[in-house]
C-alpha cells in the first residue's frame, strides 16, 4: 500500500511549532492557565519566601508569619484610616423622589432644568432644578431622600448642614411645592435662583466648608 507522498512522517521544526502552538490553544490547555490571582498570590509568596533567604531549619516557618501578619496589620491599618476604597466619586442613587418616581441622574435632571427654561416652561424647569439639587446631595452622600421626604423637610435637613444656604433652600422649596402642587406657573426669576443654588452646592466639597460662610 503506498502511503500519500504529501503527509510529513516527520515535520520540520515549523510544522511542530505549528502543531505546538495549535493544541495549546484548545479550550482544556486555557482553562489550565493561572489567573491574576494565583499569579499575584505566587508573586507574594515569593516574596515572603524572600525575607527569610538564607534563614532555614525551625525559624523559616515562624518568621514567613510574622511578615504575613505585618503585612495584614498594615492592611488593616489602612482600611481605618483611609476606609474603604471608593470604586467612583458618584453613588448610583435612584427611585422616588418628592412623591415621583424617578431613575434620572442630578446631570440628567439638570439638563432638562435648562431644556424647560429653554422653552420658558419655568414651573418645569424650577421643578427639574430642584430635583437636581436633592438628587446631586445624595448621589454625594451627603443627604438621602426616602421616598416619602417633602421638599420642606428636604430643605430643613439640607439647611442645617449648609447653614448659610438654609435660606435660599427654604425658599426653593416653597417655590417647588407652589409649581408641584399649586400649578403655579414659577418665574424666571425664581428658576434662575434655583440654579444658582444648585450649582453653589454642586462646588462645594463638604458641608463643613459653609459654616464659616456668607449667604
Amino acid at each position: 500500500m503506498n502511503l500519500p507522498l504529501d503527509v510529513p512522517v516527520d515535520p520540520d521544526a515549523a510544522q511542530a511549532q505549528q502543531r505546538i502552538i495549535a493544541e495549546l490553544a484548545k479550550a482544556q490547555y486555557r482553562a489550565a492557565q493561572p489567573t491574576w490571582f494565583d499569579r499575584a498570590s505566587a508573586a507574594f509568596w515569593d516574596w515572603l519566601k524572600s525575607l527569610t533567604a538564607g534563614v532555614g531549619g525551625p525559624f523559616q516557618g515562624p518568621i514567613l508569619a510574622i511578615a504575613a501578619l505585618v503585612v495584614l496589620a498594615v492592611v488593616v491599618v489602612a482600611f481605618l484610616i483611609f476606609g474603604v476604597p471608593r470604586l467612583g466619586r458618584r453613588s448610583a442613587v435612584t427611585g422616588a423622589l418628592f412623591g415621583m418616581g424617578d431613575e434620572r441622574d442630578a446631570a440628567a435632571m439638570r439638563r432638562a432644568a435648562n431644556d424647560a427654561a429653554a422653552r420658558e416652561d419655568w414651573a418645569l424647569a424650577i421643578e427639574e432644578m430642584f430635583r437636581s439639587i436633592a438628587r446631586g446631595l445624595a448621589e454625594r452622600t451627603i443627604l438621602t431622600t426616602s421616598p416619602g421626604t417633602t421638599a420642606r423637610e428636604f430643605s430643613a435637613r439640607a439647611g442645617a448642614l449648609f447653614p448659610s444656604l438654609a435660606a435660599a433652600l427654604a425658599a426653593t422649596a416653597t417655590v417647588f411645592d407652589e409649581v408641584r402642587y399649586l400649578d403655579g406657573p414659577g418665574t424666571e426669576a425664581a428658576y434662575r435662583r434655583a440654579a444658582e443654588l444648585e450649582a453653589e452646592l454642586r462646588s462645594i466639597r463638604s458641608p463643613l466648608s459653609t459654616a464659616g460662610g456668607g449667604g
